[in-house]
């Protein structure tokens, strides 16, 4: 291992298992991650009684191959539509079985816009602009004692993801105030979302958290779906497919010969649109804060780029020589995996490590227990990202690394968030030190629909 052998922050796991109602605490005043008591990191498959009924924790590495391997006999549970419907209706992420092969096989036409050739232009216009936005906030923010300037990072990065994705599907830019409406009305949705949840799980009344959850789904829905009806009400001239709308515009049902209605356009846009940002905004903030405590590390990585670049502008080979930067980010995602929970059920009734599992039951592959397993991770806790050039490393890589999830479910933009968040990485380090505030309490991650940070990333940032 290299330098920066810390811990960064992760809820303190419980002594024992906790009861129904430490848990409904635990959930609804901090979040999912904050209900696991220590053996949950090591066992292989755990069962909690709820009143809604039994939820399996799915943590051993055979089992979890063979529950994200088979969608069809373990397809996403009932609790994905209903915590993301309000947002992304009934899309190919939440949809299964027929319905999900008619609609990916309606959707992936679109993403050879995601090429990550085709799509580096975008994204590095986009990640232009964004570095134009931090060093106006450097000029303009207040000083710490040494001279450096706070930001908060988060809002920054989910603007420069959101317009990544906003070029590739719309062909156009997201401006400042519809990415800060993006960024408050989906972070209070997260919240809302999970609480809701929760209350279905213990069979509580919902106390209006669905109509909030709805209201809050059309306040991101309204930043893109007037681009979406225009252009559908209009049509597309003959001619290349310029865009992700252009190709969903086109696609057609491979039985019925039917396109999608403007109404399942936003549905899918919605989920490209989310999808396509948020996760990669939030795994991008914990690098920052990761990098923000090593400065030992900031040098290294900014002399990899200087050497590869020449420097020069960053272009598209560039970027996939710098192995330092992506082993960052890969260990970011390792820590903090956007999505750290995976709902699943199964189809008929099973039985996995002498327990029955009944059809319909709750099965959870969690990324974050898997990741943190002292099992297939030496040191699970500590920041390392020189661990994937080990070995050791390259193996669990392959087979304990989950963030996008495994299988024919596995996230199909994972290339492109992976390309994208190097380049982000890549430009901030070159162009910024980045160090954590002192004094300040670290980040407290919160799990939610994605992991994100309790107040933000507050990262002193000093212009090279």
């Amino acid at each position: 291992m290299h330098e920066c052998p810390f811990i960064p922050p992760y809820p303190a796991p419980l002594a024992q298992k906790p009861g129904l109602i430490r848990r409904f605490y635990l959930g609804w005043c901090k979040s999912w991650l904050d209900m696991l008591h220590g053996r949950a990191y090591t066992m292989k498959l755990g069962v909690t009684q709820l009143p809604a009924g039994r939820a399996f924790m799915v943590n051993d590495m055979a089992l979890v191959e063979r529950v994200l391997g088979d969608a069809a006999h373990f397809p996403k549970h009932r609790m994905v539509h209903d915590m993301l419907a309000p947002m992304i209706g009934n899309s190919v992420f939440v949809s299964n079985g027929e319905e999900w092969a008619h609609q990916r096989a309606m959707v992936n036409p679109a993403f050879v816009h995601t090429n990550l050739k085709r799509a580096f232009p975008l994204m590095a216009a986009a990640t232009r602009d964004m570095i134009g936005r931090m060093r106006a906030l450097v000029n303009n923010s207040r000083a710490d004692a040494a001279g450096g300037r706070v930001v908060n990072v988060d809002p920054l990065m989910t603007h420069v993801t959101a317009d990544v994705i906003f070029r590739t599907i719309f062909s156009v830019e997201l401006g400042e105030a519809e990415a800060g409406a993006v960024y408050r009305a989906f972070g209070e949705y997260q919240t809302v979302s999970q609480r809701a949840h929760l209350l279905r799980l213990y069979r509580l009344p919902g106390f209006g958290l669905g109509r909030r959850a709805r209201r809050l789904g059309q306040r991101v829905r309204a930043v893109f779906a007037p681009i979406v009806e225009a252009r559908a009400a209009k049509g597309r001239a003959a001619g290349e497919r310029r865009d992700i709308l252009d190709a969903l515009l086109d696609a057609r049902h491979p039985v019925s010969g039917v396109g999608f209605t403007t109404g399942e356009l936003v549905d899918q846009l919605a989920l490209i649109f989310l999808a396509g940002h948020e996760t990669t905004a939030t795994s991008l903030g914990w690098a920052l804060y990761l990098l923000s405590e090593c400065p030992e590390m900031q040098e290294r990585l900014h002399a990899e780029i200087e050497a590869v670049t020449g420097g020069g502008p960053l272009d598209y080979e560039h970027v996939k020589a710098l192995d330092g930067v992506r082993n960052l980010y890969r260990e970011a995602l390792r820590l903090y995996p956007p999505v750290g929970f995976l709902p699943r059920t199964s189809d008929t009734p099973v039985t996995m490590r002498d327990k029955r599992v009944g059809a319909g039951e709750l099965m959870l592959v969690a990324p974050w227990l898997v990741q943190r397993n002292p099992g297939n991770w030496a040191c699970p806790h500590a920041f390392a990202p020189d661990r994937f050039n080990t070995p050791e490393g390259a193996e669990a890589l392959k087979e304990a690394w989950i963030p996008f999830g495994k299988g024919e479910r596995i996230c199909i933009g994972a290339g492109f968030a992976q390309q994208e968040a190097a380049l982000i990485l890549a430009e901030v380090i070159r162009n910024f030190r980045l160090e954590f505030p002192a004094g300040r309490p670290r980040p407290q991650v919160v799990a939610r629909l994605t992991l994100r940070p309790r107040d933000g990333f507050e990262l002193v940032l000093r212009a090279r």
